[in-house]
């Protein structure tokens, strides 16, 4: 990711980046000059490229059965999703005031569609261990 910052006095670099966004997407042009007027600090560019995200079906997919199986289990929804985050992506063990505690070293948040994928496969399996049925994703987009 690269970050370009114009400062507002930059008469000449606004003026080709309102033309070059004109090229892009001359749809959102009223709402870009708006935004250009009223930056009294400059105008931050961020170009970065386009990932994969998660899909909706895999969060709703991923959360009801992380749910079903923390009940399972005796544990809260969050409590599980820590646990599923620490078996799927690794953890580390910091030293607080309250002592050790451990910690994901990726949230899932930051996972796109097939690192989501990962997170509801050891899920899967995880439950499967535990004997609580997980089943699998159907549908056509697959939620995994």
């Amino acid at each position: 990711m690269i970050e370009y910052h114009i400062h507002p006095l930059s008469h000449d670099e606004v003026m080709d980046l309102m033309r070059l966004l004109a090229k892009i997407d001359d749809t959102r042009m009223d709402e870009v000059t708006h935004l250009v007027k009223n930056a009294d600090l400059g105008v931050k560019i961020i170009v970065d490229k386009t990932k994969k995200k998660r899909t909706r079906q895999q969060e709703n997919y991923y959360h009801k059965w992380v749910t079903e199986f923390g009940k399972f289990c005796g544990m809260t929804h969050d409590e599980m999703h820590e646990e599923m985050l620490c078996r799927a992506y690794g953890s580390e063990e910091v030293n607080t005031r309250f002592g050790f505690k451990r910690r994901p070293l990726k949230r899932s948040s930051q996972a796109n569609r097939a690192k989501y994928a990962e997170l509801i496969d050891t899920l899967i399996i995880t439950a499967a261990e535990l004997g609580f049925a997980v089943p699998e994703p159907k549908g056509d987009d697959d939620e995994r």
